[in-house]
């Protein structure tokens, strides 16, 4: 739907169709069921206190991590409509241990994994949240589907995106050609393109990082750290450190503005916190097409070789000089 210039989500992946053909058919019956996981999941966000969905829901998943209301919630709806539209064989999700097969999506190509409300321990404070999603196509349909067929590698996705529930919902995406944001019109319930192209600044001047665990940190980012808060007029430093501790919120402000997210090894976490499949890798595979970088501190987020569904990693993304300066501190 055009009209007075403005460009729906659904009108953008159709016009994307003819250029780009791979765009079609089953990945937008994916899209679609996005949107619509999106709307449904805004709207509860929107009302949890006056329904009574805030608060814990009483149980742990497979991170070991209490679960909110909201978190089971939004599973359910994501594993709803993906069990209906016989486009997607499985889906992995963060909420839980095995994978869900879809009963109509034998035949299907692709594969989702998701997150499906991530930032939820600031659900009950008001904080931006989001969900995370992240599109690979099995490799054989001659062939039941294996777990080669999901532990891929990140530069594998076909498409991957974020819908960040904040003053404002967003749909941002990517299927390779650039990254497009869209934001939720309430009074059509349509996501209109609200950010063309987005391109992030090659260097930026906030650093997003818990500091509360500086003293597990390896050196090169506590030598980091110390170098952002230095003063240099030159260099328009000391920075600024935002933090909010839900990844989609601090990446999504840093892809628009220009700045850096770091989650490192430490002590008690030495392969990281933030999950490779569902997390990483859509970030990683965004940041890049928008002409950031993704790095773990070794390798490359993209070409890392998940070994199982709910690998961790450490993380560090955002604007490439940014990045690139903390590797080199972290391999000194």
């Amino acid at each position: 739907m055009k009209k007075n210039n403005i460009v729906t989500l659904n009108q953008f992946i159709s016009d994307q169709q003819n250029e780009f053909p791979f765009v079609q058919g089953n990945l937008s019956r994916i899209f679609r069921d996005i949107q619509l996981a999106a709307k449904m999941i805004n709207r509860d966000v929107r009302q949890a206190g006056l329904i009574d969905i805030l608060g814990n829901f009483g149980e742990t998943n497979v991170q070991g991590e209490e679960q909110k209301k909201l978190d089971v919630i939004s599973n359910e709806v994501f594993m709803g409509l993906m069990d209906m539209n016989g486009a997607c064989v499985c889906v992995v999700s963060e909420e839980d241990e095995h994978i869900h097969w879809c009963p109509d999506g034998k035949d299907a190509k692709y594969i989702l994994a998701i997150d499906p409300l991530d930032g939820s321990s600031n659900i009950d404070v008001n904080a931006s949240i989001g969900s995370i999603f992240s599109i690979y196509k099995r490799l054989s349909l001659d062939k039941p589907v294996t777990e080669e067929d999901i532990l891929q590698k990140g530069h594998q996705q076909v498409a991957a995106g974020y819908v960040i529930y904040g003053t404002a919902t967003m749909f941002v995406y990517t299927t390779g050609n650039g990254v497009n944001g869209f934001t939720l019109d309430d009074s059509i319930q349509e996501f209109c393109l609200s950010h063309p192209n987005i391109k992030t600044p090659s260097k930026g001047a906030i650093f997003s990082v818990n500091e509360g665990n500086l003293n597990d940190f390896p050196q090169g980012v506590i030598d980091y750290i110390s170098w952002c808060k230095e003063s240099n007029k030159e260099e328009n430093r000391p920075y600024s450190a935002r933090y909010i501790g839900s990844l989609i919120a601090d990446f999504h402000r840093n892809l628009l503005k220009g700045g850096i997210y770091i989650y490192p090894p430490t002590k008690k976490a030495p392969n990281g916190k933030l999950r490779l499949l569902y997390e990483c890798n859509p970030m990683a595979f965004l940041v890049e097409q928008a002409g950031g970088k993704a790095h773990n501190g070794t390798d490359r987020i993209l070409d890392l070789e998940p070994k199982e569904f709910h690998q961790r990693t450490p993380l560090i993304i955002g604007s490439s000089e940014m990045v690139d300066q903390v590797v080199a501190l972290m391999n000194k």
